[in-house]
């Protein structure tokens, strides 16, 4: 995925009501508030001062123009926008970048499905039992090397891999790929800890049947790029 346009550098003043980030901006030095395509709790790439980088949309309904995308934290870039893993997903499996996600011609997003729930991506081959595919961002790390989701708590997470179960017991294949937008995480756990509930429900769908893949991801100011599978552990 590129950045259509150069993304615009500045520092972290505070980020607030989940969704809103006061920035400084390199460029002049003027504060703005930008939109933060984000509803979880980013533990540990919320620090005031840490540099980041926006994106600008020209549209005219939009009433933050400004959007929250990348963090510097630990050394490297991190992307913090869940805007972006479905588009991220999509274009690995058309590149046949997905070991397993292959051999399915047609390709869907946000389909309806379960209870009142839209899947991320649906595949689709006429040989075939579908393929429900649910992708979650992560860019949580707390030890080297180690990503985690969740980073709070969400019941609607929960909820969908209930839903992937359902799709297996159906006779459907479903899939869960979790997204590390990130490069310096090779493994990825579960943040029991952080939401023993979810921790729980994955297990549960991992036992219907549910498969679980985590990819990774190169970051850089231009693009970010799915470039590795990442260990589950």
């Amino acid at each position: 995925m590129d950045f259509t346009q150069s993304l615009i550098g500045g520092r972290l003043v505070r980020r607030y009501k989940r969704f809103l980030a006061d920035v400084i901006l390199d460029a002049d030095g003027s504060e703005v508030t930008a939109h933060c395509a984000n509803p979880g709790s980013m533990l540990g790439l919320n620090a005031p001062g840490s540099r980041v980088y926006l994106s600008r949309s020209d549209s005219p309904t939009r009433k933050l123009p400004l959007s929250w995308e990348l963090i510097e934290a630990d050394g490297v870039l991190v992307g913090i926008s869940t805007a972006h893993p479905n588009r991220l997903v999509e274009e690995a499996i058309v590149a046949g970048a997905l070991p397993g996600l292959t051999g399915y011609p047609d390709l869907r997003r946000e389909v309806k499905y379960g209870v009142n729930s839209r899947i991320d991506i649906l595949l689709e081959a006429p040989d075939r039992p579908r393929c429900y595919v649910e992708v979650k961002n992560v860019h949580l790390m707390r030890q080297p090397g180690l990503a985690e989701f969740p980073d709070s708590v969400t019941a609607r997470g929960a909820k969908h891999l209930r839903e992937l179960s359902d799709m297996v017991r159906e006779g459907h294949r479903a899939v869960m790929v979790y997204l590390v937008q990130r490069p310096d995480c090779d493994r990825l756990a579960l943040a029991s800890d952080i939401d023993p509930a979810y921790a729980k429900a994955l297990d549960e769908a991992r036992a219907a049947g549910v498969e679980v893949i985590a990819i990774g991801c190169s970051v850089t100011p231009e693009a970010i790029r799915v470039n590795r599978v990442v260990e589950v552990v």
